[in-house]
């Protein structure tokens, strides 16, 4: 915003950031001025390997969430395993803990492959937002 390179769609109202000699309301909403290539491959986080797995433990079957999920490395790291799309996958904390760093005690039932971000937009829609402020339901078409 202080640089120019977008424009403020919508504004919260109430909530202003200030500094020594400066104030401003905080956008909402922006846009971008100048158009950004969307990235063709997604960031390996944690999120978005429980996102890929549909927040389900992949040995089980079983729902999890955020706080009560594992990643687990489908061949361990202690043996010579990356973490990679392909090696890492959703696991419930009592599956991770009886698997350990045994190779091949357990597998999960969908094998963990690389999704695309069209993959992971899906599983989002699915899962639903939070709606950080009643303006974007305008924006992601909810």
């Amino acid at each position: 915003m202080v640089l120019d390179k977008v424009k403020v769609l919508e504004w919260h109202d109430d909530w202003i950031v200030h500094s020594a000699r400066w104030q401003t309301r905080v956008p909402a909403v922006i846009m971008l001025n100048t158009y950004q290539k969307p990235k063709h491959t997604m960031r390996l986080s944690k999120r978005n390997i429980f996102l890929r797995d549909a927040y389900t433990c992949q040995y089980c079957g079983t729902s999890v969430t955020e706080t009560n999920a594992t990643l687990d490395h489908v061949h361990p790291v202690s043996l010579g395993g990356k973490t990679t799309w392909e090696n890492s996958t959703t696991a419930c904390k009592h599956c991770n803990y009886r698997k350990a760093a045994h190779v091949g005690k357990m597998k999960p039932k969908i094998a963990p492959y690389k999704p695309t971000f069209w993959d992971l937009v899906a599983k989002r829609r699915v899962r639903g937002y939070h709606m950080g402020h009643p303006s974007w339901a305008d924006y992601l078409g909810v």
